[in-house]
């Protein structure tokens, strides 16, 4: 496996067990719906919130959150969408990114809750 899934695995593993900390429930991991994907569904006080997680051992090419392009908040809102089809959910929902940035053996964690809004169509 290439190192930067292993990175990847290892920042949605972390970044389950920090939300969970906050009381999170954690509904789903990497769910899938063809070539869509969301890194973690979660809920807490009645809000549905669909979780992008982006790691990385240094600032180089900038910071983990830096890294959730338009292609891809577009993406994580049709995956969302069909989700909530699937499952027949009428919530409150939103898109977090959880941001962390591996140093060593330590970690740097940032929740950017509604870190994005779905675009409206013109």
């Amino acid at each position: 496996m290439a190192e930067h899934n292993r990175l990847g695995i290892k920042g949605e593993k972390l970044a389950a067990r920090f939300l969970q900390r906050k009381g999170y429930q954690i509904l789903a991991r990497n769910w899938r719906h063809g070539p869509l994907e969301i890194d973690l569904i979660v809920s807490k006080g009645g809000m549905l919130v669909f979780v992008e997680v982006k790691s990385r051992r240094c600032a180089k090419f900038g910071w983990p959150e830096q890294a959730l392009s338009i292609a891809k908040q577009k993406s994580l809102v049709q995956a969302a969408e069909e989700y909530l089809r699937q499952h027949s959910i009428r919530s409150d929902v939103r898109f977090d990114v959880l941001s962390i940035m591996f140093r060593g053996r330590r970690a740097m964690i940032r929740h950017f809750q509604d870190a994005f809004y779905p675009a409206g169509e013109d």
